[in-house]
């Protein structure tokens, strides 16, 4: 765990719950000397970079979390820098609940799962929406940045994520599943389409 997502993560009452089950020893040496965990590196983009989903949670203005799926090809997540990711955000239920959060606050929390190895990676960060209509030269820059050829959805808008912190968590509980794609991939030809 990265020092950066502790110290955003572990409020008093978290840190008083980890002292009476017996982990704020540990936790607390991983505030003080542990990674940082605000920039992203090799591995955090090398795994974003093979999602074809992640969840995203945002709050309502009355505080309620809200957590909606976003999909698309893999990849589609796109790390720009070592603090920034973008996506496009493709048309869907026309609920805009995420992009209406957004404009009252900007905290995002993105879960990115894998499952056939067990794995995932918690991102917290401070979004913006940038919308389609009005491109300047900046925008039409970043939407190319997060295009995908040969996907048909239509983009609607993109999302910038400025990233605060990660943690890679705790595989114990994921059970394992695949995509048709990946167990097409091991089963060769003996699975039909």
């Amino acid at each position: 765990m990265g020092r950066a997502f502790a110290k955003v993560m572990f409020s008093e009452a978290a840190k008083r719950y980890q002292e009476r089950y017996g982990s704020r020893t540990s936790y607390e040496r991983m505030e003080e000397r542990g990674p940082s965990g605000d920039a992203l590196g090799p591995m955090e983009r090398e795994f974003i970079a093979r999602r074809n989903s992640f969840y995203i949670a945002t709050v309502t203005v009355d505080g309620w979390p809200y957590m909606q799926h976003r999909g698309g090809p893999k990849g589609f997540l796109r790390v720009l820098d070592d603090r920034t990711l973008a996506f496009a955000d493709f048309a869907g239920n026309a609920q805009y609940i995420t992009v209406g959060d957004l404009e009252t606050n900007d905290r995002v929390a993105l879960f990115l799962m894998d499952y056939p190895n067990q794995a995932r990676l918690k991102v917290i960060g401070h979004a913006r929406v940038v919308e389609g209509g009005a491109l300047n030269s900046a925008d039409a820059e970043l939407a190319a940045k997060v295009a995908v050829a040969g996907y048909s959805a239509r983009v609607q808008r993109v999302i910038v994520v400025d990233v605060v912190a990660f943690d890679w968590n705790c595989s114990q509980h994921i059970t394992p599943r695949w995509t048709q794609e990946e167990v097409r991939a091991v089963m060769g030809a003996q699975i039909a389409e």
